[in-house]
């Protein structure tokens, strides 16, 4: 999971606060005398288990933040954090044993188009669910930089969860893949929050064409633990059912 902090001269903002294994608010600590903003690209285990730490949480009004927002039992979660999950070594005084997803608090809501001003730096909202109901993306207009949490990454894309919406992830594609084109709003880089830091914008016209493959039936699949795995250039896409019946 890779987590993200913007500094301006007046605010700071955390996009995600990672799984809830270290201290994420100690990390943030040492770069910054700034109380951040905390804007998660959804509420995932992974992306909210900081939360917890930090006063200035913002989320979406769906009944999917409210409801994460609550926190997850260890049964829950335990799994991510066994054999095969954690690579790295741990912090002292963590246990697997028990550990749990804590609840947090979100203070303010944010919508689609709201803009954070930082002082000079400004990171706009875009609604983009999908991959989770309450899935949103960070834009940096001037920097051309576009944060995508799970939304993209070079590797599976889930949209076969609970929560998750394959029209809805099509539509995203659709919204996003504009940004790719050359233009005043032209996008160069993403960052996503798995497995690669940055990677260019191109990315994000490939996803709307695979979606809309999917949609359209023209992509063969292998079934990966009874979902259907689509295969294409630098990425994968998960689904549950045929395109008929999404």
């Amino acid at each position: 999971m890779i987590s993200y902090l913007f500094v301006g001269t007046e605010k700071a903002l955390l996009f995600d606060a990672g799984i809830g294994v270290s201290n994420m608010r100690q990390v943030v600590a040492e770069l910054t005398e700034l109380e951040p903003i905390v804007v998660n690209s959804h509420a995932h285990y992974d992306h909210v288990g900081g939360n917890h730490s930090f006063s200035k949480v913002r989320g979406t009004e769906t009944k999917y933040t409210a409801r994460n927002a609550k926190g997850r039992a260890h049964e829950a979660v335990a799994e991510f954090v066994g054999e095969g999950w954690i690579w790295k070594p741990t912090p002292d005084g963590f246990s697997k044993e028990s550990y749990r997803s804590e609840a947090f608090d979100v203070v303010e809501t944010i919508r689609d188009g709201d803009v954070f001003d930082l002082g000079g730096r400004s990171l706009e909202v875009l609604w983009t669910p999908g991959h989770a109901p309450d899935a949103l993306c960070l834009l940096d207009r001037e920097n051309r930089l576009l944060l995508t949490g799970d939304t993209f990454y070079p590797a599976t894309l889930y949209a076969h969860l609970d929560g998750s919406d394959f029209a809805a992830y099509r539509a995203t594609a659709r919204r996003l893949s504009a940004l790719a084109e050359k233009g005043t709003d032209h996008v160069d880089t993403l960052l996503p929050a798995h497995n690669e830091p940055w990677v260019s914008s191109d990315y994000l016209e490939k996803m709307r064409d695979a979606f809309d493959s999917i949609a359209h039936d023209e992509t063969p699949f292998v079934l990966t633990d009874g979902n259907r795995e689509y295969k294409f250039d630098g990425f994968t896409i998960l689904t549950r059912d045929s395109p008929a019946t999404q």
